[in-house]
């Protein structure tokens, strides 16, 4: 017979991890369901803020392509310029040669009135090129547009530049049969001021002239500007994305409104507030490139407002403004997209925990019946000998008896109490494991196996106590003989991606030589070093050149290993901080502080060596830089490398 204490202690043995489990379950997926909202509420804003920032690299790196496109081009407008010289000025010579060629017997005269006149009236470049001819001397005897002047001197003309143009001809053509020169001339279709003009001279033996023409730069690049313009207004992406051009005086000369070209764009009011939009946005053209964000009265396909953030960069040479943008209310779209995924997941996740949650109520309970059907047996081989005591010795002997297997009792359910304690322990634990991960969205079958195999194996050793675990997280640390060259090899290859995508140069000069160290911790050491560089020259050089130095070099008995960068220093209030627990001038989601503090650690303790920082000035190719430098000392038990090769 079991006393009825003893009933009370088997029940809760075992029902008391079930129920436990079902309260923490009810828990679980109550706070589950009050915190879907306030996720999908953080979700709305990690989506805004994710979106815009996702939009502008894209606009910007459109804009940009725009913009090499365009140069690309423009570098190409000499060559195809000099091309189309030349092109014309062998036709006009095989013209004057073949003229002559068959009139040699005739007056010399007459010979030069025939090629003169068959020159004249020869146009191209959609009729802005022409011939001109001059003698040796420095007379003219064919300028189409200025007739008037043929058979003048021009051997003192000089062009708005100073330069005597004509004489320079000569000069050069005493030399060469033919030669490419630059001067200033008046257009004549703009006759006001003169212009940079390219052209191409030849001799001609026969009279002792030189056939010459050229073309107007700004003319020639209007036609490029044209063509360039002609592709741009093609370029699409997106439902309603596009390139637009302004030029500095605030006239479209692409945009995806067709009407709006050639149209000044403060008259077409396609923004609010558009004298201060139009002259914001050609202000950050001209002195480089920028975001700007304001309210556009109507987007392309949708007739209402919508906010709209611009990226625009300055093509000064042209006074150009080439910039696209991108509409927020896009955004809406992706807000209720996520909101649909939530809603779906989250059902998902409810009946995955309902699932996980029944399963350890089962297993639990089945440990529990195991366990309890144990004490019972156990108890029920106490209650008998206790029957038989009282039944044979008197009442004092069954009292001491009594006493005794109670306290045998007592004793044996402190032990089972405390081998439960940590199994539950362990189970509460994995459990609560297993709703983080569901909740993180990272729970996967491995993890789920390995949580259900740990909760069978603390209910299969209720005898183990929490001291097997006491050298889990022990460390086993062991020196090796190593090369510098490779650490340092390896810790830049670590963060070479970074530092490509920042266009930050790591200039290595080092010597090699093997050391018997703590290798991985060295690595550590030097990416927290490089790492805090490339944040620094990041901040300080946007567009700048950013170098990083490593250099190493052996004194005696000791390795030094120098890392220099260009980020004008650390500033001197805190340089005597820097290695301090905790001390940090990031944002605290971007660094603990905690970072230069283990590289001295590491290096002062564990390595036997020293680390230090400073400021300092340095050369490299000719240029002088500031910046920080951090050295690090080590003690040497190494053989050279070039000794061993």
């Amino acid at each position: 017979m079991i006393f009825e204490n003893e009933k009370k202690i088997l029940k809760i043995i075992k029902y008391a991890p079930s129920v436990f489990i079902l309260l923490v379950s009810i828990i679980i997926l109550t706070i589950q369901f009050i915190e879907k909202n306030n996720t999908f509420q953080k979700e709305k804003i990690k989506i805004q803020n994710e979106y815009i920032e996702r939009n502008k690299e894209l606009i910007k790196d459109r804009v940009n392509e725009v913009y090499t496109y365009i140069q690309n081009e423009k570098k190409s407008t000499e060559e195809d310029l000099k091309d189309s010289l030349s092109l014309a000025i062998n036709n006009a010579h095989a013209i004057a040669q073949t003229i002559y060629k068959n009139n040699k017997d005739k007056d010399p005269k007459f010979v030069k009135k025939l090629i003169i006149d068959a020159l004249r009236n020869i146009r191209f470049n959609d009729g802005r090129g022409y011939y001109f001819i001059y003698d040796k001397k420095g007379v003219n005897h064919l300028l189409p547009y200025n007739r008037e002047l043929e058979g003048k001197s021009f051997w003192n003309h000089k062009d708005a530049k100073g330069i005597p143009i004509v004489r320079q001809m000569i000069e050069v053509l005493k030399t060469k049969d033919e030669s490419y020169c630059q001067w200033h001339w008046y257009n004549p279709l703009k006759p006001d001021v003169q212009k940079r003009k390219i052209g191409l001279v030849k001799n001609f033996e026969p009279f002792d002239w030189f056939i010459g023409t050229g073309e107007y730069v700004e003319d020639f690049e209007k036609d490029i500007q044209n063509r360039i313009l002609k592709h741009i207004q093609n370029i699409r992406f997106g439902k309603s994305g596009y390139i637009f051009i302004i030029n500095y005086d605030s006239i479209y000369l692409s945009h995806i409104r067709k009407e709006f070209i050639n149209q000044n764009a403060v008259t077409n009011n396609d923004t609010i507030e558009i004298k201060k939009v139009i002259k914001d946005l050609i202000e950050i053209s001209k002195n480089g490139q920028g975001y700007y964000a304001y309210t556009q009265n109507k987007k392309p396909g949708v007739e209402k407002p919508i906010n709209k953030t611009s990226y625009v960069k300055g093509l000064n040479e042209w006074s150009w403004m080439i910039g696209t943008g991108f509409y927020q209310d896009d955004m809406e779209k992706s807000i209720q997209d996520r909101k649909a995924y939530l809603d779906q997941d989250f059902k998902k996740r409810l009946v995955q925990t309902i699932q996980i949650e029944l399963l350890l109520v089962f297993i639990l309970l089945l440990f529990s019946i195991y366990f309890s059907k144990i004490l019972q047996n156990i108890f029920e081989k106490y209650t008998k000998d206790i029957e038989h005591h009282i039944e044979t010795n008197n009442k004092q002997q069954n009292m001491l008896a009594y006493q005794s297997k109670m306290a045998a009792m007592g004793e044996m359910i402190g032990n089972i109490a405390h081998q439960w304690r940590q199994p539950l322990s362990a189970i509460s634990t994995t459990s609560t494991g297993l709703k983080l991960q569901k909740e993180m969205n990272m729970l996967d079958d491995k993890f789920l196996l390995k949580s259900l195999n740990d909760i069978n194996a603390a209910a299969q050793f209720l005898s183990s106590t929490i001291d097997d675990f006491r050298n889990f997280f022990k460390v086993n640390k062991e020196k090796s003989i190593f090369s510098i060259k490779d650490i340092l090899k390896k810790s830049i290859s670590l963060v070479s991606a970074q530092f490509k995508n920042h266009d930050i140069a790591i200039i290595e000069n080092i010597e090699d030589i093997k050391i018997t160290n703590f290798q991985n911790e060295l690595i550590q050491v030097v990416i927290n070093i490089l790492n805090n560089a490339k944040d620094e020259l990041v901040k300080k050089h946007k567009d700048s050149k950013k170098i990083i130095l490593i250099n190493t070099q052996i004194l005696e008995d000791t390795l030094i290993i120098e890392i220099k960068d260009n980020a004008q220093g650390i500033p001197l209030d805190i340089l005597d901080r820097i290695f301090e627990p905790y001390f940090t001038t990031k944002h605290k989601r971007q660094g603990t502080g905690v970072g230069l503090f283990m590289s001295r650690e590491i290096i002062n303790k564990n390595m036997k060596g020293n680390i230090k920082a400073y400021n300092s000035t340095f050369v490299y190719q000719n240029c002088e830089y500031n910046g920080a430098v951090f050295r690090i000392t080590l003690p040497l038990n190494t053989t050279n490398l070039n000794k061993e090769h």
